[in-house]
């Protein structure tokens, strides 16, 4: 039985944060692909398939919240479980976010690597039942 390699995108503007997600990611077993910012984010999603994507909430240029509002307006990509990361979790209304944007989850900063992994692996099962 062959497994397949889940193929996750992060955008997030802090090299240090995503080469953080980037390896704890790898290291469980995802192939990684980080993109600066949201703008590239977008254009990888449209030259290449994603299982999953980790985006952070606050980015300049395009943030996250836009990010995930183009996704679901595209019909390729409206089915992509979106994870969201911010440092104001308490500030932001999850509800809202999850019915505007169909995030699958909000994770905030700082988190642990464990947390991460086991959302990810949460967030992929979820998208595996309903497609």
């Amino acid at each position: 039985m062959t497994h397949e390699v889940k193929r996750v995108l992060v955008a997030e503007d802090n090299a240090a944060m995503g080469s953080v997600v980037r390896f704890n990611l790898e290291k469980a077993g995802f192939q990684v692909t980080v993109a600066g910012c949201g703008q590239a984010a977008w254009n990888l999603l449209n030259e290449r398939g994603f299982d999953l994507v980790i985006s952070d909430f606050q980015m300049p240029g395009m943030t996250g919240e836009e990010l995930c509002r183009r996704m679901r307006k595209d019909s390729r990509l409206a089915e992509i479980p979106v994870i969201l990361l911010t440092a104001k979790c308490l500030e932001l209304d999850k509800d809202r976010l999850r019915s505007e944007l169909g995030t699958s989850a909000l994770m905030s900063k700082p988190f642990s690597p464990r947390e991460l992994t086991q959302t990810v692996r949460d967030c992929l099962a979820v998208g595996a039942t309903v497609a």
